[in-house]
């Protein structure tokens, strides 16, 4: 099967910022992304990272490593050359070295993902970003990752799959749901589950299937599930093909999930 990084963003008008945290899955941590509303008129690389540094995740399953710094900036040098700088009490020092690796992306991840979506870059060509610390080089992130280097996108670092749409905490108006999501691994199947609250606190699995990754030129690993739901609280998950009819009491970790509500 042909591997894919997640492809970078596309250029867009609407006030959203996108962002990408750190979140626990079945075997691993992983890079996932949420947008987040901004009315900012600053740097949008800057004001993207701010967020990633200062702000919650809307899921609960995602997390920062990173804290909210003194000083923050970014700058676009030429077409594709990002220089991020960034005060040192933006570091928790008390990660560990997969935590800090990640986080190092995060960071990567985020910064290209905004300068894409503000059209401030070129996307058909690679970005490199390069992190000072208060203006130096060649310093540690998290006293842990030596900097210094331009640095680019790492394939490994993003989840295998994750929900584009819905995000946590959507509400939908009517009983029709349309699930988006892509994987890295184009023709990889996956389940997905519908789970409904009962309100007393239990889950149930109300629909469930599986659905396959496209191959399409230009929709490389994206996916589609549409349902009809009535009014209620729910989550969606997405598993491996094997875990299509796993109860959720049964301790199996999801690649993604997200609560929704229905509206009545």
């Amino acid at each position: 099967m042909t591997q894919t990084s997640a492809p970078l963003e596309t250029s867009q008008t609407s006030a959203k910022a996108p962002v990408y945290w750190l979140g626990r899955a079945r075997d691993g941590v992983y890079l996932y992304r949420e947008f987040r509303d901004t009315d900012s008129k600053d740097n949008p690389i800057a004001t993207a990272l701010r967020i990633m540094m200062s702000q919650k995740p809307l899921d609960p399953q995602y997390f920062t490593p990173w804290q909210s710094p003194k000083k923050l900036a970014a700058s676009v040098s030429g077409r594709n050359y990002i220089t991020v700088d960034v005060s040192s009490d933006a570091f928790n020092t008390g990660v560990d070295e997969p935590t800090a690796q990640l986080a190092v992306q995060q960071l990567v991840y985020t910064a290209t993902a905004a300068a894409a979506s503000a059209g401030l870059v070129d996307a058909g060509q690679p970005i490199s970003v390069m992190l000072l610390v208060d203006g130096r080089t060649s310093q540690l992130a998290f006293n842990r990752v030596q900097l210094g280097q331009l640095m680019q996108r790492d394939p490994a670092m993003v989840a295998p799959v994750w929900i584009i749409d819905p995000q946590e905490g959507t509400e939908v108006a009517n009983g029709a749901l349309k699930v988006f999501g892509r994987a890295t691994e184009p023709g990889r199947a996956f389940a997905w589950q519908i789970l409904r609250h009962d309100g007393q606190g239990a889950r149930s699995v109300y629909l469930s299937g599986t659905v396959t990754a496209g191959n399409q030129a230009g929709h490389l690993g994206e996916f589609t599930v549409t349902v009809n739901l009535p009014p209620g609280d729910y989550e969606v998950r997405i598993l491996p093909p094997e875990d299509a009819s796993a109860a959720p009491t049964s301790g199996t970790s999801a690649w993604d999930s997200k609560g929704i509500t229905v509206k009545g």
